[in-house]
């Protein structure tokens, strides 16, 4: 499932870097999805709407798998 996610991810990064933000994937554990924002993203006060209304919502469409997205 790593693999599916990090495909999934480099489909998301260039809307992320953007904005001069970008996300690394730290682990994937029973569909339990933990990066981590970089950048711009990572001291936004939106990140967390960024990490669910856009990030979890396109993993999840991709995935189905994925119960959620956590920011680490």
């Amino acid at each position: 499932m790593k693999e599916k996610v990090e495909k999934a991810i480099e489909k998301i990064r260039p809307f992320l870097q953007r904005d001069g933000g970008d996300i690394e994937l730290v682990e994937v554990k029973d569909g339990i999805v933990k990066v981590k924002l970089k950048g711009a993203c990572g001291c936004c006060p939106m990140s967390q709407m960024t990490l669910k209304n856009g990030v979890e919502r396109a993993l999840k469409e991709e995935i189905p798998e994925i119960k959620s997205v956590e920011s680490v």
